[in-house]
C-alpha cells in the first residue's frame, strides 16, 4: 500500500513540478515526493524546503500547534485545493497549496505543495473559470489516493472489531473474534505481542460524518477504542470530553521480552489528538486535597491521558488476560506520574493489585477525613512516610522538613484515622488506602 501512495505522490509531484508530501487527517507523513527538474547540472536538485516541512519529513509528523495553524485555514472542511500564504513567525517560510484527499465526502488526509513562487500563477478555479488542467489532474489523482485511503481505514476497522470483541466482548464470541483476526494477521498473529492502553481517549469524528479516525502508528497491527470498565470512567467535562473511553492497541514486538517498541507506540500515541495533552493538567486528586499529588503527582483527576503496556504475550490466547494488564498501567501512571506518562505492567508496585480491586464507593471509612482538602499536607505525609518504609530521617529528607515537624503531622495522621503507625497492619490499610485514593 505504501509503495501505492508513493507512486501517486510522485505522480502529483512530477506534473505541478513541485514538491509534494502524502500527510493523513493526523498530519503523519505517509509519502514524500521531491521533484526533479533536470536543471541542476549533476541532474538532481535540492528540494526547496522550510523548517515546517523539514520537521514533517524528519519526525514523519507535524506539531499539534503546526496542526492548528494550518487547519485555521478550513482544510478539514475544503473540497477543493486551497492556497497557504507563508508565515516566516510560523515557520512557514513558503507557501503551500493544499488539496484534500476525500473520498465519499470524508476527508482521509491532504497532499502539500511547496510553493517557492514559481505555482504562484496556477489557477486554482472557482467563480471565476475552471482550474488549471494540471492541477484538475492532480486533483483526481488525489482521488485516488482517498480511495485507497478509504478502503485501508475500512480494513484497520475490521481489525479493530475483531480486537475489540476479543478483549472486551462476551466469553462465547471470543473464539470466533479470536479466528478471523489471527487469519487477518497471518504469520503476525503468532509472534510476540504487546497489548498498549491509552486512558482516558476521545477520538475526533471525521469531517463529513464519516468513523471516528484513530491513530495507526508504525508496529500497530490493530488498534480500537474500548468502552471504559464499569466504575471506572474518568472524563474531562471541562474540555467536552465524552467519559473515557480507553485505546487498545496490539503491537508487534520484535523479539519476545523487549517491549520497546510497544513503548514507542504508546508515545506516538500520547501525541495524538484523542489523548488529553498535559496542558490540561490540575492539581488535585478524586477525594483527596488539592496538592497531595505533588509526591508523584496524580493526573487521574485531570483528565490527562496516559499509556500502559501489558506483560508480552506469544500469539493472540492470552490477549484477554493481558487487557487488564495494559489498563492497569495506563491507571497507573496517571495515578503517580513517577511512572508514567508509559508504565509497564511489570514495574507498576501495588497498583498491579489495587487496579484489580472492584470500584468502591469510596476511600476506607479510617482514611476519610485524611483525604479531605483541608489535611491534604496530612496525607502527603503519611504517604511519604509509608513510602519510605516509616524511616523517619528519609522521610524528612525526602519533604525538606524537620523531624520534629514530622512527628507531629504523623500523630496528627493518627488523631484523624484513628490508626496506629507502630502496627503493621494500620500502616497497610493507610499506605493502600492513599495509594487507592490516587485511581
Amino acid at each position: 500500500m505504501l509503495d501505492d501512495y508513493q507512486q501517486l505522490v510522485d505522480e502529483i509531484s512530477a506534473a505541478l513540478g513541485a514538491p509534494a508530501t502524502l500527510e493523513n487527517r493526523d498530519f503523519g507523513l505517509i509519502a514524500f515526493g521531491a521533484h526533479d527538474s533536470g536543471d541542476d547540472p549533476e541532474g538532481a536538485d535540492e528540494p526547496a524546503l522550510d523548517p515546517v516541512r523539514t520537521r514533517s519529513i524528519l519526525r514523519r509528523r507535524s506539531t499539534a500547534a503546526v496542526r492548528a495553524w494550518f487547519e485555521g485555514f478550513g482544510i478539514a472542511r475544503a473540497q477543493a485545493p486551497l492556497r497557504i500564504p507563508p508565515d516566516p513567525a510560523a515557520g512557514v517560510f513558503m507557501g503551500r497549496i493544499c488539496l484534500p484527499v476525500r473520498h465519499r465526502g470524508v476527508v482521509h488526509g491532504y497532499v502539500w505543495l511547496l510553493d517557492d513562487g514559481h505555482l504562484s500563477d496556477l489557477e486554482l478555479g472557482g467563480p471565476a473559470g475552471p482550474p488549471d488542467p494540471r492541477l484538475a489532474r492532480a486533483m483526481e489523482t488525489a482521488a485516488r489516493i482517498g480511495a485507497l485511503m478509504a478502503a485501508e481505514a475500512r480494513a484497520d476497522e475490521e481489525l479493530g472489531r475483531l480486537l475489540r470483541d476479543l478483549l472486551t466482548g462476551p466469553p462465547d464470541g471470543r473464539d470466533t473474534a479470536r479466528t478471523a483476526l489471527r487469519a487477518a494477521l497471518r504469520g503476525a498473529a503468532e509472534g510476540p505481542l504487546a497489548l498498549v492502553a491509552v486512558t482516558p481517549w476521545a477520538p475526533e469524528d471525521a469531517e463529513g460524518g464519516g468513523p471516528a479516525g484513530l491513530p495507526n502508528p508504525p508496529g500497530v497491527a490493530a488498534v480500537c477504542a474500548v468502552p471504559p470498565a464499569p466504575g471506572h470512567a474518568p472524563a474531562d467535562p471541562a474540555a467536552g470530553r465524552s467519559p473515557a473511553a480507553g485505546l487498545a492497541a496490539l503491537v508487534r514486538l520484535r523479539a519476545g521480552t523487549a517491549l520497546d517498541p510497544a513503548r514507542t507506540a504508546a508515545e506516538h500515541l500520547l501525541r495524538s489528538p484523542g489523548a488529553a495533552a498535559p496542558a490540561s493538567r490540575a492539581a488535585g486528586m478524586p477525594g483527596s486535597g488539592a496538592g497531595m499529588p505533588e509526591r508523584g503527582a496524580s493526573a487521574a483527576g485531570s483528565g490527562v491521558s496516559a499509556a500502559g503496556v501489558s506483560a508480552p504475550r506469544r500469539g493472540l490466547d492470552d490477549l484477554p488476560a493481558a487487557w487488564p494488564e495494559a489498563l492497569a498501567a495506563a491507571r497507573a501512571a496517571r495515578a503517580d506520574a513517577r511512572l508514567g506518562p508509559v508504565a509497564e505492567w511489570s514495574a507498576i508496585g501495588p497498583y498491579r493489585l489495587l487496579a484489580a480491586l472492584p470500584a468502591a464507593a469510596g476511600p476506607d471509612p479510617a482514611v476519610r477525613a485524611l483525604l479531605e482538602p483541608s489535611h491534604a499536607e496530612l496525607a502527603r505525609t503519611a504517604e511519604a512516610f509509608l513510602d519510605c518504609a516509616g524511616q523517619a530521617s528519609r522521610t524528612a529528607q525526602a519533604l525538606g522538613i524537620h523531624r520534629q515537624t514530622l512527628y507531629y503531622r504523623l500523630s496528627r495522621v493518627e488523631q484523624l484515622t484513628g490508626l496506629d503507625l507502630d502496627a503493621g497492619e494500620d500502616r497497610l490499610l493507610l499506605h493502600m488506602a492513599l495509594k487507592s485514593a490516587r485511581l
